[in-house]
């Protein structure tokens, strides 16, 4: 197959810098950056929230004041804006009503699937009329907010001067959001009602998004390769484990792990904490350590461990394991400091675990950007017990400053932290296996243990901090699952064009 450069086209309903609820976010700003640098022509297109459009630090530019989208009955006026990540990855705001309210991080995702079966159609409509010169190899679809992207790619642009031949690949990043809605929704936005079967777009009677981006994508594929073979099972596969298995048996399922911005997360030259610190010179940590429990108003002790914890507060993150262990855990010599935000339940269960214990516990509940920098430079070790984790970017950041993973044996968790051996020069963190609240102890306690051997911990630390999670890696390999689609795309059309 050819190796030319590609066009790509990424299609995201949150891109970092400009609109992020979680890890997709991170994967949509960061992996066009690593594709570009490689020499592919990166594209993103994402909702042109009004957050984003109004703020002048994102100099959004007008392209296209009137593009008309028919939806089902619907004609929907929207319009086309731009601006940039980095220097050169151009991003394509497709600005309508849907996203008009949307102020702030929290408010982006809108309930419904009209904004969303919207948005997939009118990426198609943008490139055929904005920039028809431009010609996708490849438009990269994610999570379910995407998924009718494929599904119209196939009914009405198939033979398409300018997107027909586009390969489409769709990635899951949490297979747990599927986006199902009321089989009615078909008609309504102009879809045939013969895609509502069993092996096209109906789950359990309902259309489903996701799986409508996993049958009408050429490939398919996930944020790691435990995870991969995690949802082909019926624990994780949420309902679509056959299905996935299926892709799978086909050639057309794969797991990618994510990478993370190694110029974004650097203890080098972050501007959020107070001493930069690397490989080849540890004072800074130390420091940042000090710096945290000062800010906490928790007691300053080198001696004592400090424990981090950044996360969405949802049972999938293994919190009810936390919640079980901490009695025991706060009768030890140790520190604990959360950020995050989520079930509030959660959040008031950890604002009362700081009134109980106040010289060893802070809450900060809800997100602050800064503070997440500096909770991972200033602690020593970094808790994810999840029950499930389709790849885990916490992990990949801790190990990048230093601060080593008390993780479990799940997804992309798996794959990158490598269980603690004095004999394991790998080694770089801490990991269980079985989802009990005695495993989590245990693997803290071990972790408690070599902390307490400075010679020990310091070894472990510079593995930790040697570790390369960038994006270098993993943007090769989706440029070889980018040629593969293409390739299984130009296979289903020789197939579809003997038939007629």
């Amino acid at each position: 197959m050819s190796r030319k450069k590609l066009n790509i086209l990424l299609v995201s309903a949150e891109v970092s810098p400009f609109a992020k609820v979680g890890g997709l976010a991170d994967v949509a700003g960061a992996l066009p950056k690593a594709l570009r640098a490689m020499g592919h022509d990166v594209r993103v297109a994402m909702p042109g929230y009004r957050m984003v459009v109004a703020n002048k630090a994102y100099n959004v530019q007008d392209v296209y004041s009137k593009l008309d989208i028919t939806l089902g009955w619907r004609h929907i006026e929207s319009s086309v804006k731009r601006t940039l990540i980095g220097e050169d990855v151009p991003v394509y705001l497709i600005c309508a009503p849907y996203f008009e309210n949307s102020v702030d991080s929290k408010s982006i995702y809108v309930p419904g699937s009209e904004p969303y079966a919207f948005f997939g159609k009118a990426v198609l409509d943008m490139l055929r009329t904005v920039i028809p010169e431009w010609r996708p190899d490849v438009i990269h679809c994610n999570d379910w907010h995407t998924g009718f992207l494929p599904v119209y790619h196939h009914v009405y642009y198939k033979h398409d001067p300018v997107v027909g031949s586009a390969a489409c690949v769709f990635t899951i990043h949490n297979l747990a959001y599927q986006g199902e809605f009321d089989p009615a929704i078909l008609q309504d936005y102009g879809l045939p009602e013969s895609l509502y079967t069993m092996d096209k777009l109906e789950c359990y009677g309902r259309v489903n998004f996701l799986k409508a981006g996993i049958v009408f994508s050429d490939m398919v594929s996930t944020v790691s390769p435990t995870y991969c073979s995690e949802i082909q099972t019926c624990d994780y596969g949420c309902r679509l484990d056959g299905l996935l298995s299926y892709m799978d048996d086909m050639g057309r399922l794969r797991g990618i792990l994510n990478g993370i911005d190694y110029e974004e997360f650097d203890p080098a030259t972050d501007k959020y904490i107070k001493h930069h610190y690397s490989l080849k010179d540890l004072v800074g940590k130390s420091r940042n350590k000090k710096e945290l429990q000062k800010s906490m108003g928790l007691p300053v002790s080198r001696k004592t461990p400090l424990i981090g914890l950044i996360s969405r507060l949802a049972d999938q993150k293994g919190l009810d394991l936390i919640k079980s262990v901490m009695p025991k855990l706060m009768k030890k010599d140790c520190q604990f400091v959360l950020l995050g935000a989520g079930d509030p339940a959660y959040e008031r269960y950890f604002t009362n675990l700081q009134k109980k214990y106040p010289t060893q516990v802070r809450a900060n509940i809800g997100f602050d950007a800064v503070l997440a920098q500096q909770i991972y430079a200033g602690s020593d070790m970094f808790l994810m017990p999840s029950r499930f984790e389709p790849c885990g970017l916490g992990q990949l950041i801790s190990l990048r400053y230093g601060t080593i993973p008390i993780v479990r044996r799940t997804g992309g968790l798996a794959d990158t932290i490598i269980d603690y051996r004095p004999d394991n020069p790998h080694a770089n963190g801490f990991v269980f296996e079985e989802y009990r609240p005695s495993k989590l102890l245990e693997a803290i306690e071990r972790a408690m243990d070599v902390y307490a051997k400075k010679a020990d911990w310091d070894r472990l630390v510079r593995t930790a901090l040697a570790c390369d999670y960038s994006w270098n890696a993993s943007a090769g390999k989706y440029v070889e699952f980018y040629r593969d689609a293409i390739a299984q795309q130009a296979s289903a059309q020789m197939l579809s064009a003997d038939a007629a």
